[in-house]
């Protein structure tokens, strides 16, 4: 029998509008080396910072305004614990982190503002616990979140199952783990090497340049981190994602969700009175 899914958190024009907002805002902390005039380097974490503030309260608003039940609200707590703690498991090894192996499975059965909040929130959960605060992190949070939402938007969410939805997941995978890559090399880039190489950041540039320089380094530096994180990723997905899918989607239709609870037979007669 196929599961039919609503969004645990609606996506409504309004809510796309604001998730639109908090990532273009974002974007602006991870682009600004291809479009920035000035010599010398920017204090973009600052910036960045403010952005991320910014963006919380717009999605935090619109939560609040949205119809998302406690029941929905327990369930993006439970997932997110549950991936904050898969995170360290994968902090000694080059790229291997389990993490999003939930995280793309999750946003795909409940929605792409519900990946959204899940990536946001676990990120921030696991540095918490692990102690990993830092200039990086703004990043890796909106990079989680850009992940998530990506996986909800995924054609076929209310349709597609068997072994054609884990191979569109599997290949979702490999590209999540190459932007992840990308996204975090964005934010170390422009301060990891002097003026003077190749691969260096040029303040002030032209954006082909600066284009041109970033990815050589990217990809001559990255790819013990994005190949192995891929490959883990969608190894797991083949392996457990259908099971895992069944029972996130069961959980799903048994919860109910933005259905009115019931607590009692009394208050049901009542109603229909």
């Amino acid at each position: 029998m196929t599961l039919m899914t609503a969004d645990v958190v609606r996506f409504s024009p309004r809510n796309a509008f604001v998730l639109v907002i908090a990532s273009t805002i974002s974007a602006l902390g991870f682009l600004w080396p291809f479009f920035y005039a000035g010599t010398d380097l920017p204090r973009t974490q600052i910036f960045f910072w403010l952005a991320i503030t910014l963006a919380l309260i717009l999605i935090i608003a619109e939560v609040s305004n949205s119809r998302l039940d406690a029941k929905s609200v327990a369930l993006l707590g439970v997932l997110a614990a549950l991936i904050a703690a898969l995170r360290p498991l994968g902090a000694g090894a080059v790229g291997i982190e389990p993490m999003w192996f939930l995280l793309i499975l999750s946003a795909r059965v409940f929605g792409p503002s519900f990946g959204f909040l899940l990536g946001m929130i676990s990120v921030l959960v696991s540095a918490l616990l692990t102690g990993g605060l830092g200039p990086w992190l703004g990043y890796q949070i909106f990079a989680a979140a850009w992940i998530g939402l990506l996986a909800g938007l995924l054609p076929g969410r209310k349709s597609l199952r068997g072994s054609r939805e884990i191979v569109l997941l599997g290949i979702f995978a490999v590209l999540a783990s190459e932007l992840f890559g990308i996204l975090m090399d964005l934010q170390f880039w422009p301060w990891a090497l002097s003026t003077q190489t190749q691969l260096s950041y040029i303040p002030g540039g032209s954006i082909a340049e600066n284009c041109a320089h970033f990815f050589t380094f990217h990809f001559l530096t990255a790819m013990a981190w994005d190949v192995p994180r891929a490959i883990f990723t969608t190894v797991l997905i083949v392996l457990a994602g259908n099971p895992v899918l069944s029972a996130l989607r069961r959980t799903h239709a048994r919860a109910a969700f933005l259905t009115p609870i019931e607590f009692s037979e009394r208050v049901k007669l009542q109603k229909e009175v």
